[in-house]
């Protein structure tokens, strides 16, 4: 097989990560992946390797680090195999007792830096790859006992791929305390990869290109997974890039006072948010918004960070609003989401993965409190939510963002405002009146269109959702601490005494 053209783009075997990069790795360029060990690095290099296997490309490995058994380990709970790539072996015999092995085996503490480089590109002649990964540079650094010569030698060894049009991925362990610098401006790209331990949950992996000579790449971090199968890479959502014009329209909730209260509904493309104390009814009436566009055909996703797929489904279910059937169907996505084991950026690709493929059109987050009670060490939540809506926006979904405040009754407050970005706003509170407590529900802001500035009643029961006339008679509504004044008989009159959140 031929070499491509030179410094064209190649994939890495990581659909994200070709994203990130504008294509790929630059064909006949050597590729710099530095990390601390267990960021991802061998993992990276194997796909990137198994694609050109794939492909039917001469592929290479050249391991100081790592023996082929320990490498079959890796590939082996991947679910991968290693038929079409050599790998060449430059680690101590004792790692490597296996005598049915083919490969060569050298003890490297016994070599002069420079025959141990002379013995990979040996190999690299013998083989006349199109794909190398020399795994890794920090065993090199070791022999060398000197930055000057350890320079020499790297650049020595990519000069030689360079002319013999390789492509290669040079793995690099950052154990010093501060970072060797020496290798960045030896090669065409260098990506960093990051793994990170919260104070609690499992560990958040993280990419960075620092560099990638020529080429307009997607800068920033950008998170990543690694499961069996590989590893994932979601790039960090710029909403600039992903606008489009969508035609207009309006999504009602089915309850006709509730709309009217609206000024007809929600418009499409605008975000709505839910707030108010825990139990008043927000998830109910962000449901009932999700029901109404299903019975239209329109599909939608729900997150939910606060309660289980099934609690949701049987709640839904009593309110009279069965969304098991969509869920069946696929027209209803349900991602209940564990907040201290996915990262911001998996979960942004959840939400373009419905949108973009199954054409989502009603997208509901509840709640905003739970992701961020359980993420607190996530300084940039708030970026990471304004790129979401806006590219919501953009696509023309309707979102529903459900943001519970401290406390039941009284001064109340949340813990992060998203006012600013809600296109709408509905406000939810507790009252009393007759010895009784109550629901009532307001819109406070609604950048499209009229809607009325009057308070409503609203009741959970069994059989669903009800809103009631306009209320004239509230006082302190908004302290916090509404009372109403008024005649009982403009009140919800209760049909069975089953209320809900």
């Amino acid at each position: 097989m031929t070499a491509p053209p030179d410094a064209t783009r190649i994939a890495t075997g990581v659909p994200g990560l070709d994203y990130i990069l504008g294509g790929g790795y630059a064909a006949n360029r050597a590729h710099l992946l530095e990390g601390r060990p267990g960021s991802g690095k061998t993992t990276l290099a194997l796909q990137f390797l198994l694609d050109g296997a794939r492909l039917g490309e001469r592929c290479l490995y050249i391991t100081l680090s790592e023996s082929r058994r320990e490498l079959l380990t890796v590939t082996d709970r991947h679910g991968w195999s290693l038929d079409g790539i050599e790998v060449f072996e430059l680690v101590p015999p004792e790692l490597s007792l296996d005598p049915s092995q083919q490969q060569s085996l050298v003890h490297s503490s016994d070599l002069e830096l420079g025959e141990t480089v002379r013995m990979a590109i040996a190999e690299i002649d013998r083989i006349k790859p199109q794909r190398v990964v020399v795994d890794s540079l920090s065993e090199i650094r070791l022999l060398s006992q000197g930055s000057l010569r350890f320079r020499r030698q790297v650049l020595a060894l990519r000069s030689y791929l360079l002319i013999h049009d390789t492509t290669a991925l040079l793995l690099d362990d950052i154990t010093a305390e501060q970072d060797d610098l020496n290798l960045h401006s030896l090669c065409h790209a260098v990506l960093r990869l990051e793994q990170l331990a919260p104070l609690y949950g499992g560990e958040r992996r993280r990419l960075r290109v620092i560099k990638m000579r020529a080429t307009a790449f997607r800068g920033g971090y950008h998170d990543f997974v690694i499961r069996r199968g590989g590893l994932s890479v979601f790039p960090r959502l710029i909403a600039a890039e992903h606008g489009h014009p969508f035609p207009e329209g309006t999504l009602g909730s089915g309850i006709a006072a509730f709309d009217t209260l609206l000024g007809g509904g929600l418009d499409q493309g605008t975000s709505t948010m839910l707030l108010g104390p825990s139990g008043v009814g927000k998830s109910s009436s962000a449901l009932a918004f999700v029901v109404s566009a299903l019975r239209r055909g329109e599909r939608a996703l729900i997150l939910s960070f606060d309660e289980t797929s099934g609690i949701l489904k049987r709640r839904a279910k009593g309110l009279g609003m069965d969304i098991e059937p969509y869920c069946a169907t696929g027209q209803l996505r349900v991602e209940q989401i564990d907040p201290a084991e996915v990262s911001p950026g998996e979960l942004t690709a959840i939400v373009r993965e419905t949108v973009e493929r199954d054409d989502a059109r009603v997208v509901l987050i509840d709640s905003l409190t739970g992701y961020h009670n359980a993420m607190p060490e996530e300084q940039h939540l708030l970026l990471q939510m304004h790129e979401i809506l806006t590219y919501l926006n953009q696509q023309g979904v309707t979102t529903l963002l459900v943001l519970a405040q401290h406390g039941l009754v009284g001064q109340m407050s949340a813990t992060i405002d998203l006012t600013y970005l809600s296109d709408t706003i509905l406000l939810f509170r507790f009252f009393e009146a007759a010895g009784s407590l109550r629901r009532a529900i307001s819109v406070v802001k609604k950048r499209v269109g009229p809607h009325e500035a009057a308070i409503r009643e609203l009741r959970i029961e069994s059989g669903g959702l009800r809103v009631g006339e306009p209320l004239s008679a509230f006082r302190g509504v908004l302290t916090g601490t509404p009372t109403y004044e008024g005649d009982s008989g403009r009140l919800l009159a209760d049909r069975d005494g089953d209320e809900r959140e």
